[in-house]
């Protein structure tokens, strides 16, 4: 019984089929061709890295040369998987639309490794004009108006930070937090940072004046929150 099960792995692993040196190349510039597209396409109106756009271009052919490779084999199988593995190691953290365009190319790289290029063109085709509809699309947008913010306010030193702004923040937001102190000007002004959430966004002018008459008049800025909803 146990020569029997090693027969069926022997054979699983040491049997595959011989790819033509045409049907490769074919396979090969398709996918690149696919791959240059659809790299190209998500560069409009994105702001994307070189090395990302350059990555996003060669990935589906070197899918395609993997699966071409692969072709039936167990054992070439579980190491191309062990290898592929190793790239989360190898990588910093991206936002979700770049993690959706890893996972495109890589199917469209499958499709075209797989000899169905027809259906790797038509996926290809889908997928840009889905991404190009949903762009341009409010969809996945929040209707209502941002109310977290960034808050930063210059104090001088001999002003306590600790409570002076309270009851300005209770008055105007529903929640704040200090999250940052750092001294400026040779330890004679402080900087403060505060995440704030508005009860109205519309009364961030009057919140702004109240806490310039407290604080001397000096540097006040808000902006939007740094951390990114594109994460996933």
């Amino acid at each position: 019984m146990l020569n029997s099960i090693s027969d069926i792995f022997t054979t699983a692993t040491t049997t595959t089929e011989i790819v033509s040196v045409g049907t490769f190349s074919i396979c090969i510039l398709a996918a690149l061709v696919m791959g240059l597209i659809f790299s190209k396409s998500i560069q409009y109106n994105n702001i994307v890295s070189k090395s990302f756009a350059v990555t996003i271009a060669l990935l589906p052919a070197v899918v395609c040369v993997v699966i071409m490779m692969v072709n039936g084999s167990i054992g070439t199988g579980i190491a191309v998987a062990g290898t592929f593995s190793l790239v989360r190691f190898r990588s910093i953290p991206g936002t979700a639309k770049e993690i959706t365009a890893v996972f495109i190319a890589m199917a469209i790289g499958l499709a075209c490794g797989m000899g169905n290029l027809g259906y790797a063109l038509v996926f290809t085709i889908i997928t840009l004009v889905a991404l190009l509809v949903l762009e341009h699309s409010n969809f996945g947008e929040s209707s209502q108006p941002k109310k977290e913010k960034m808050i930063r306010i210059t104090i001088p030193e001999d002003l306590d930070y600790s409570d002076v702004f309270d009851d300005i923040f209770d008055e105007y937001t529903t929640s704040h937090e200090l999250v940052t102190v750092k001294t400026t000007n040779l330890g004679s002004l402080f900087k403060l940072a505060y995440q704030v959430t508005f009860k109205d966004p519309s009364d961030e002018k009057q919140f702004i004046d109240k806490l310039r008459v407290r604080n001397g008049n000096l540097e006040i800025s808000s902006s939007m929150m740094t951390t990114s909803n594109n994460e996933l």
